[in-house]
């Protein structure tokens, strides 16, 4: 039976059980435990009877009583390549806030984009350690997630790198309708030749997102010139030689999308090295919309991935399959925004 510490000024002397709660607000003791856990199978008025008598007398949850009754030890592991990075810190941030709000607690495992490690640090965190895991950027294969699915450990995969596999929890942003947003701005404003620096080839994110830029290029009535795609790393040293290889080219682009706001920005210093204006002689677009597109010069116009709702979400979701709920549906897509600022002008005639 789940468990409370009652305050000192409260009348139960020793440790109080779930049951004078149930007493107190005029319910059953599997009311009282729904309420505590966060089920949503309890009535509005309900709850906040039962949250009210807890308010009123001082009690707070035990996570390690409620633990040892259910099997469970409040802790989610939280696998990611980076802690302190501008793409994967705000969905650190939404999954720590929401576990808090659940009374559970974050078991960080950095896999430093090393297969290896992730393996090793998935193997500790399957032990016992932990009630289930959000996965984010996994290195796993989908052979490998569907092993691990099959050993009965609970997880959801946040930013897929490969194509989700059917029947594994996934949520991500919506990286095709992301994308043709963006090249469609360069449309508007009278673009016709343009660049794009890609992440790796047969990442998840970069397949999409060529599909979301070929398809608003297609809607203008124009194909895809192989010639006009770079591909890169992700990292801002890549996207500036991306761009170097477009700007090269006998006819180069006037605008140039980049598939993260990194590359984006390694455009931006290619563009600087040339001694073009940026946007007056090109325009540049980057995805994600991190906080560092506002610290370079001219300020990013870039698609914004609603980062921290990503971890909320995973988090959200994890929940479930570890509580047996139902669940409509094992793959999430949350919505993009494109924001425009200074990056982005008309071509010059």
């Amino acid at each position: 039976m789940a468990q409370l510490d009652p305050r000192p000024d409260q009348k139960f002397r020793g440790r109080a059980t779930i049951r004078d709660i149930a007493d107190l607000a005029g319910v059953s003791i599997a009311t009282v435990s729904r309420v505590l856990n966060d089920r949503p199978d309890v009535a509005r008025e309900t709850r906040e009877s039962v949250l009210q008598v807890v308010r009123e007398h001082g009690f707070s949850t035990n996570r390690g009583a409620r633990g040892l009754s259910s099997g469970r030890t409040g802790l989610i592991g939280l696998t990611l390549p980076l802690v302190a990075d501008a793409y994967f810190g705000p969905i650190l941030s939404g999954a720590a806030e929401a576990l808090h709000e659940r009374d559970m607690r974050i078991v960080l495992a950095p896999t430093l984009h090393e297969h290896d490690r992730e393996v090793s640090l998935l193997e500790r965190l399957m032990r016992g350690t932990t009630d289930g895991a959000i996965l984010m950027l996994p290195e796993e294969s989908a052979d490998e997630l569907r092993t691990l699915q099959h050993q009965g450990f609970p997880f959801v995969v946040v930013d897929p790198r490969e194509t989700p596999p059917d029947g594994i929890a996934c949520v991500s942003a919506m990286h095709a309708a992301g994308a043709k947003e963006a090249t469609e701005h360069l449309l508007a404003l009278g673009h016709r030749r343009i660049g794009a620096i890609a992440g790796p080839s047969g990442w998840y994110a970069t397949e999409e997102r060529l599909i979301g830029f070929r398809s608003a290029l297609a809607g203008a009535g124009m194909l895809l010139d192989p010639e006009l795609v770079a591909y890169s790393d992700w990292r801002m040293p890549r996207g500036t030689e991306a761009a170097e290889q477009l700007l090269s080219l006998p006819h180069p682009p006037t605008a140039i999308f980049g598939f993260n706001d990194n590359v984006a920005i390694g455009a931006l210093h290619a563009a600087q090295r040339r001694g073009l204006s940026v946007p007056d002689d090109l325009s540049i677009v980057g995805f994600d919309d991190t906080e560092l597109t506002t610290i370079v010069t001219p300020h990013l116009t870039s698609v914004r991935q609603p980062l921290a709702e990503l971890g909320r979400t995973g988090v959200s979701l994890l929940i479930r399959i570890i509580e047996k709920q139902r669940v409509d549906a094992l793959r999430m897509e949350l919505a993009t925004k494109l924001v425009v600022r200074e990056s982005t002008a008309p071509p010059r005639t």
